[in-house]
């Protein structure tokens, strides 16, 4: 992490070998290489392989991401980063940071340098200059690093004791790096990376020189309080992305441009869907095309959810503080809830759903023929966002969670979590997702005991194995009360989010003393599975305008059919084929306005209407409709009754029809 800046070695330190003069070193294939003396992880790359050393970005020892330059000396399994590894992409863009603030230094001497991290999909830099910059300075910035670049400059590790440190920096006039080194413990030996005449605060790790940095874009400013504190200084942050490959890069910048495009707050307002007010920061208002995406999403999750043998409940918006310190929120979660005061009594707007479920399971006694319960709640939760992470539907401060509490036995867990990834895979599978799973396990800032977690931990992991399905260990992600299976969900242009989730869950149950009759008359704790599918309802609606463009399936389209009468005399016509669409389940509209009809017909296709039917004097006389589609153009004219059955089998089978090349 860029953030701090103690030097660092791989690992705790091992035991010294029986044979000094001899280490072990595990690649990443099972393969052993074994050497005479210890080695940097750069000199083992390029044991391995001249080509490998030349990609190299870094190394990961024994599970921990090292700089190059790290010098192994002991027996350890040893993976070589690339940008091609995800984990090899932070060093790459890392150094790409680095050569932008020398950049900004050699052009504008007076900024003064905050931090520098690498961050998904590219790295930004907080700065502090009085005048701020403006778009045509990072035309500039960016020239300047195109020549640190050819510079071929070497890039140099080495470390300094803290008073160093800070006095260096004091005469630097480098203020936010001498606060950092502050706030590191009187022993640190801290961390710097040198090119050229520049030297900055950093743990690293960094590429070997400045040369294979040979594409990168700085893409936007933005503000940023300093430490991330509303009560600090605002500096100015400038983003960046970097590639190996002029051709990886143009690949990127047009993935972003399509992306800007298909922006769910620019499509939520010109298909009117959402609105976002001041009077309501992080609050959205949904419109009436809006609510009809929403209801029938969640039409659709009450179907397959009934069918997947829930029931569904609705529990109270808000709860009083005693419950709320029960689950555990209140010492974990209370800096993001909303609370208020009713009759002397503390009571939070709650931030999840669990607790109310909870209630409801303790309702009345519970046996083991009883379980599994599985309950289905579309639940509405407040949560507090910072104003600067606020952004259209996929940041808000309220959304619906379609949340499901499961309780159980401990011998039904592996066929739950089963019946729970079917039902996520059956519905991104139907919106056209890829996904990729992650297991989360326990962070610093949980509850339960070691065997508990274990416990848990292992359930999930021997679930995952069973179902064969490929995942990724997340370590430290967990949620507070206990582990979890995430899902990443690809979209139409790359991008991941993660929206589906499964966590097992032993403590609350624990804390709420829930129990059940066993078989054998006595009473026993059920185990207990949180889990989402969409996530929030509310954002799974911005992933899917974007995923799709607006343009809907027409199952899910808010207006599935537009009739467009020709002229004022087929108004009549028009109106009887509008009847017959809604009397037969589908949505329609039809555009009574006086505009020629190739003027309707590019509206209606800007709306992204998934049909339009339209209608003149040859139409009204065979009592048919002349039928433009969105996947296809002029599809020629048929019968109404044809078109309507058409239509309703689209629908009812939820077919997403591609557009015809």
């Amino acid at each position: 992490m860029p953030f701090l800046f103690a030097k660092r070695r791989p690992g705790k330190r091992k035991q010294k070998q029986e044979r000094k003069n001899e280490m072990k070193i595990t690649l990443k294939d099972g393969s052993c290489k074994e050497y005479q003396q210890p080695m940097s992880v750069y000199d083992i790359a390029a044991d391995l392989s001249e080509g490998l050393a030349r990609v190299a970005t870094a190394g990961e020892a024994d599970g921990e991401i090292v700089d190059l330059r790290t010098v192994i000396d002991h027996d350890c399994a040893l993976n070589i980063l690339t940008f091609n590894d995800e984990k090899g992409k932070g060093a790459f863009r890392h150094t790409a940071s680095h050569i932008m603030a020398q950049a900004i230094k050699r052009l504008y001497p007076e900024t003064k340098l905050a931090i520098g991290p690498s961050i998904a999909d590219g790295f930004y830099y907080d700065v502090d200059r009085e005048t701020p910059f403006t778009a045509e300075d990072l035309e500039k910035i960016e020239a300047e690093m195109k020549k640190i670049v050819k510079e071929n400059l070497e890039i140099k590790q080495y470390t300094m004791p803290r008073n160093e440190a800070i006095a260096y920096f004091k005469e630097k006039n480098e203020p936010y790096k001498v606060e950092l080194i502050e706030d590191l413990p009187e022993d640190e030996t801290i961390s710097f990376y040198s090119q050229g005449e520049f030297t900055d605060l950093c743990a690293g790790p960094h590429l070997m020189t400045t040369k294979p940095v040979k594409a990168f874009k700085l893409t936007s400013l933005a503000g940023a309080y300093w430490r991330g504190d509303e009560h600090n200084k605002m500096l100015q942050r400038i983003y960046g992305t970097a590639f190996p490959k002029k051709a990886e890069l143009e690949e990127y910048l047009t993935m972003i441009e399509e992306a800007k495009k298909r922006d769910h707050r620019k499509l939520g307002r010109e298909l009117g869907l959402f609105m976002m007010r001041e009077e309501g920061p992080g609050f959205p208002f949904f419109l009436p095309n809006g609510m009809v995406l929403k209801n029938t999403l969640l039409d659709y999750w009450r179907e397959i959810h009934n069918a997947a043998g829930y029931v569904e409940i609705s529990t109270p918006i808000m709860l009083s503080r005693h419950l709320w310190e029960t689950s555990g929120h209140w010492d974990h979660y209370k800096e993001n809830m909303y609370t208020t005061v009713i009759d002397d009594e503390d009571f939070a707007i709650k931030p999840m759903n669990c607790p109310g479920g909870i209630l409801v399971y303790q309702s009345e006694p519970r046996s083991y023929r009883d379980l599994p319960i599985r309950m289905g709640e579309l639940g509405l939760v407040h949560r507090h966002e910072k104003s600067g992470q606020l952004h259209g539907l996929m940041r808000v401060r309220c959304f619906t969670q379609d949340d499901a509490h499961i309780f159980m036995t401990p011998e039904q867990i592996k066929d739950e979590i089963k019946g729970v990834v079917k039902l996520i895979d059956q519905v991104y599978s139907l919106f056209g997702f890829k996904y990729h799973v992650e297991l989360s396990t326990r962070p610093d800032d949980s509850m339960g005991s070691d065997e508990d977690w274990e416990m848990a931990t292992d359930a999930l992991r021997s679930a995952l194995d069973d179902i064969g399905l490929p995942y990724v260990v997340n370590e430290g992600d967990g949620a507070f009360y206990g582990p979890k299976i995430d899902f990443h969900l690809e979209d139409s242009i790359g991008r991941t989010w993660q929206c589906g989730t499964i966590q097992l869950d032993f403590q609350l149950p624990l804390r709420f003393d829930l129990e059940y009759t066993g078989a054998d008359g006595e009473k026993h704790r059920p185990i207990m599975i949180h889990r989402v599918v969409f996530g929030s309802i509310e954002r799974f609606i911005g992933i899917l305008i974007e995923h799709f463009a607006g343009a809907f399936p027409t199952w899910l389209a808010p207006v599935q059919v537009k009739v467009l009468p020709i002229s004022d005399k087929h108004m009549e016509y028009g109106t009887k084929v509008l009847d017959a669409l809604k009397a037969a389940g589908i949505r329609a509209e039809i555009d009574t306005r006086a505009e020629k009809i190739g003027y309707k017909i590019r509206e209606a296709q800007m709306k992204k209407i998934p049909y339009m039917l339209v209608v003149g004097a040859k139409e009204e006389e065979e009592e048919k409709v002349s039928v433009r589609s969105r996947f296809a153009g002029d599809e020629g004219q048929r019968g109404l009754e044809e078109f309507i059955e058409q239509i309703k089998e689209e629908i009812s089978s939820r077919t997403e029809r591609k557009v015809e090349k």
